[in-house]
């Protein structure tokens, strides 16, 4: 019975939440905020901001504001989750992803499905936003 071959699992995408997926500096939240592009939906802001790359990142903003340690830890695991499973489905303009600032206010703590629609319904209004932006300068180019 040992010697029987196992049949092959198909190879499932792996989706991970690595570190080439984080802002981690500081310039590039700065870079993100002064773009001044910003989407509010339920207690999240979102805050965008194309770049060149292949991949969106993310970046969060928790302040005390919204509750004891555990409690913003809960909600920031909530949203990496809920970025790590949307990541590819996510909207892309051109020439890459886009850099994604979620600053949440304080609220009662929901479960990570609604905090992933929440990214996704702000994550496809600010990618409306930013080829309206780039339609309205490709034509004063012109």
């Amino acid at each position: 019975m040992l010697s029987q071959v196992m049949p092959e699992r198909p190879q499932a995408t792996r989706m991970l939440f690595r570190r080439r997926y984080r802002l981690a500096h500081k310039r590039e939240f700065d870079a993100v905020y002064a773009a001044k592009v910003r989407k509010h939906r339920g207690p999240l802001t979102v805050f965008a901001l194309p770049n060149d790359l292949p991949h969106h990142r993310l970046g969060l903003s928790v302040p005390k504001r919204v509750g004891t340690a555990p409690t913003r830890n809960r909600v920031k695991r909530c949203l990496r989750e809920s970025f790590r499973m949307l990541h590819a489905d996510l909207p892309r303009h051109d020439a890459g992803g886009y850099d994604l600032i979620v600053a949440v206010r304080p609220h009662e703590a929901m479960g990570e499905a609604e905090y992933r629609e929440l990214l996704r319904a702000t994550a496809l209004q600010l990618h409306a936003e930013w080829s309206k932006r780039e339609r309205r300068g490709a034509g004063v180019d012109r």
